[in-house]
């Protein structure tokens, strides 16, 4: 049950009548038509921006069409008072068998309060981590990790058909880096003594695994070929290894993708078709490439740019701010001709709508390949780019650099190890993706209210143990949401009680509006606003026996709040799962 959505269709409903009466202008446009709740409670339930928006297009002052629209909301059965307030906002205070009927739908619902279940489902491309196959990920790859996974949980519950993707850089000079590097753990592997790592190459111990896989499968024989005739072999073998080590980590971290795509597919080796070439081909032919040259970048360096007279995209047509470059000068293709012709693939795919995760190091990329995406798709394919800034490792207040395994930076492994998955994931998207995150690794394990995952899953632990108490104070007591949906509702008047029975009529409504935003922090922030509202009315009922969860003198009332109570253990269990957090039924 979303009020929201209910209301919004009986609004809809009487602005028709009113076209059909004469008394406003017929083929209003409602697109800008909100229902949403009050900033204040004191001033009512529902907010309706709908005389603010439409007075222009009708032709009347707000207020006065306010006054129309009031006069028929007030009419409504379920409508306690409707209110104008300031120049034309309208605000409805519902009557409190509204949310009677919410709660009871909740209980009935479970943890499919909520759910969005549009059809047909729409279907998303959600392309995170992505991180070159060089080495084990840090905890900046975590961010991106979990804030991709969660942001598709997310839209998968608001009713998307969503598909997970793994972007493998398997093309460029770096995997060329990387298995010169496993190369020499191969000879070391050997017995031979390889001393310091040279400079340029990967140090890392991560790649000695895959030196004696190379040893084990090979012995010698690759010692006395040329570079040329072993590099193919050892750098897939690395890609390989590496690829098995990240999966592996985020699989640690909870995290599975549907599809792992190769860069190097999509240039004509391997079997494949040459898709790159073949982005650029049609492009051509609709005239948006083109021989030039491009003057020297203002500002930020751009490796892109050559002096020199080369093939350009037409990325100005499309909102960038310069034409690109799709070739190098020894005619390879640039990094951007692989990512237009990659996301031409998604599109020819089925996805029309793509989000890609990026670190906050790729943010003068955003522009060209929103350009890209345009001209490949003929302007039917649309992509966000959500990204992902720094993550500062701290303990103790204090800056963590050093790592044994990776050799410069703290792995996501480490730190996954550390503290385990429920906080690091927790922690992650406890903050908007744009903002800087600090990560205490002390502070992600205190058992305190000031330790967000920990005082959210206590409060879902907390509605497990008020279950545990009834059960030995009713033993005959039915405990099936079937059951505690008929209990009197009506009973739970307490100010605290109804604050938290709004929010869970709000929950879909955030579920909604997180999804469209494309904004996962949204639900962190709302299962922590509601256990802390649950604390809190916990923390009463010690003062007030009245309003104890569960009360051996009067089996109606407890009823009546153990059905309340599943209800925000069943929200608690939803939004913790969007986010990939576990919801205990104990905590020790």
């Amino acid at each position: 049950m979303n009020i929201f959505e209910t209301f919004s269709a009986r609004l809809a409903a009487i602005l028709s009548g009113m076209a059909e009466a004469g008394r406003i202008p017929a083929g209003l446009s409602l697109a800008r038509v909100v229902v949403e709740p009050t900033k204040d409670p004191a001033h009512g339930d529902l907010a309706i921006n709908a005389a603010m928006v439409l007075a222009k297009e009708a032709g009347m002052a707000p207020r006065a069409l306010a006054e129309l629209i009031v006069a028929e909301l007030a009419k409504d059965a379920d409508v306690l008072k409707a209110e104008i307030a300031g120049p034309g906002f309208i605000n409805l205070t519902l009557q409190p068998a509204v949310f009677t009927a919410v709660l009871k739908s909740a209980v009935l619902a479970g943890t499919e309060h909520g759910r969005g279940r549009a059809k047909p489902a729409p279907k998303i491309n959600v392309e995170y981590v992505s991180a070159n196959p060089t080495g084990p990920m840090h905890v900046g790859h975590g961010r991106g990790a979990v804030f991709g996974d969660a942001l598709s949980a997310l839209l998968a519950f608001a009713g998307h058909d969503v598909t997970r993707e793994y972007y493998i850089n398997d093309a460029g000079a770096q995997v060329d880096v990387l298995a010169r590097s496993a190369f020499l753990r191969y000879r070391e592997a050997l017995g031979e003594e390889i001393g310091a790592i040279p400079e340029g190459l990967y140090p890392g111990d991560y790649l000695v695994s895959v030196g004696q896989a190379l040893a084990r499968e090979h012995g010698q024989a690759l010692l006395g070929k040329a570079e040329w005739d072993w590099l193919p072999t050892v750098r897939q073998a690395a890609i390989d290894g590496m690829m098995a080590m990240i999966r592996d980590d985020l699989a640690a971290l909870g995290v599975v993708h549907e599809v792992f795509f190769s860069e190097r597919s999509l240039q004509g080796r391997d079997g494949n078709s040459d898709a790159v070439h073949q982005t650029i081909e049609d492009l051509r032919a609709r005239d948006l490439i083109y021989e030039g040259r491009l003057p020297p970048p203002k500002g930020q360096k751009d490796e892109d740019w050559e002096d020199r007279e080369q093939t350009l995209f037409r990325a100005t047509k499309f909102g960038d701010d310069v034409d690109r470059p799709l070739l190098k000068s020894d005619g390879s293709y640039t990094y951007f001709a692989n990512d237009i012709a990659y996301h031409r693939s998604k599109f020819t795919r089925g996805f029309a709508e793509m989000i890609d995760v990026w670190g906050a190091d790729h943010g003068g990329y955003v522009k060209r390949m929103q350009a890209a995406v345009k001209a490949v798709t003929n302007g039917e394919g649309a992509l966000d780019v959500k990204l992902c800034q720094l993550v500062r490792l701290l303990r103790n207040g204090e800056q963590v650099r050093m790592s044994k395994r990776s050799g410069d930076f703290v792995t996501l492994r480490e730190v996954i190890d550390e503290v385990g998955r429920d906080a690091v994931r927790f922690m992650m998207i406890f903050r908007k993706n744009d903002a800087t995150l600090d990560f205490d690794l002390a502070k992600v394990v205190e058992q305190s209210k000031d330790n967000p995952v920990f005082y959210v899953q206590y409060a879902h632990a907390r509605c497990a143990s008020i279950f545990r108490q009834a059960k030995e104070a009713f033993p005959d007591l039915d405990l099936s949401p079937q059951a505690l949906a008929q209990a009197d509702l009506g009973l739970l008047t307490d100010e605290a009680e109804i604050g938290i029975v709004k929010m869970i009529a709000a929950y879909p409504r955030m579920i909604d509006a997180a999804a469209s935003s494309h904004e996962p922090h949204r639900v962190a922030f709302f299962v922590h606003e509601l256990a802390s509202a649950f604390h809190s009315l916990w923390n009463k009922g010690k003062d007030s026996p009245q309003l104890r969860f569960v009360n051996q003198t009067d089996r109606k009332s407890t009823a009546a709040r153990l059905a309340f109570v599943h209800a925000v253990r069943s929200v608690l269990a939803s939004g913790l799962a969007v986010v990939g957090v576990t919801a205990p039924e104990e905590m020790r």
